[in-house]
Order: structure tokens, then sequence, then C-alpha cells
């Protein structure tokens, strides 16, 4: 069996670059998905999901070298099973686990220097193509924040 997501959304923090004990380089991030909608009262209304991405090997380099948060990306990846957990006023939670395939950035060149992200040069910006190694364990839209 198959599955796979595909998730547009706009980064909620930097990512962060770390590597396991044999070197191999992981980059988490958090992406806000939003749908707005009017409602039945005429009210305009809006649902954000926030997903926890985890990618592997050169890309997750790329991602840290390129991205901050705010930015608009497009990740490809699996589900992975969510993480149950009680908040501080007693709710359950879950967060919603993805490990990304391939990452791509959308935000303009323009728009990725306003916002402070990095110079690309001569790399494309289109598609970080995460094919390599698997390794590692298994209306216009506002700003969700």
């Amino acid at each position: 069996m198959y599955q796979q997501i595909t998730l547009v959304g706009n980064l909620g923090r930097d990512p962060e670059l770390r590597y396991t004990a044999s070197g191999v380089a992981f980059t988490t991030f958090s992406v806000a998905t939003s749908r707005n909608w009017t409602g039945q009262d005429g009210q305009r209304q809006e649902k954000t999901v926030w997903f926890s991405v985890s990618v592997w090997d050169r890309q997750a380099e790329a991602c840290n070298q390129f991205l901050t948060k705010g930015q608009r990306v497009l990740v490809v990846g699996e589900m992975e099973e969510p993480y149950m957990y009680t908040d501080q006023e007693g709710n359950s939670r879950a967060s919603l686990q993805v490990r990304a395939r391939n990452v791509q950035f959308l935000n303009s060149r323009a728009e990725r220097e306003a916002m402070g992200g990095g110079h690309y040069g001569d790399q494309s910006a289109a598609a970080m193509d995460g094919s390599g190694s698997d390794q590692g364990p298994g209306g216009e839209e506002d700003i969700p924040f």
C-alpha cells in the first residue's frame, strides 16, 4: 500500500537542522494550512491545521538554508502516526507528523528577499528533490500567525 499527502501552507517557525548519531542531516519545521469560506450567516470563516514536517539528507540542509518563518511551501510526503498529548488545559491533542519526500519553495525571489530569506544564486528554487536515500525514522489567504 502507498499513501501520499500534499500540503501547501506557510512555515510557522524557522527550520531546525540537526544530525543523527550517524551524521544524517534532518530538519524539522511546522506548516500551517488554512481554508477560508463564507458561512451561512455570511461571516468569513477560517480553519487552520498545523503539521510538523521532517526533511532528511541534502534536502534538509537546503530547507534549513533557504526557508524562514512565513514562507509558502509545497510539501509532498507521507503521514506518520500522530503524536497524542494533553495540553496545559487538559485537552487531548494530536500533532500531525509528515515525513517530506519533496519540498518546493513557492515564494518569489523578491518575496524571499523581503522576508529575509536566503539567496538562491544559480540553484533552482522551484524544487528540492528528496528522492535520495531514505534514512531516518519512520480569495487570498492570510498568514495564520
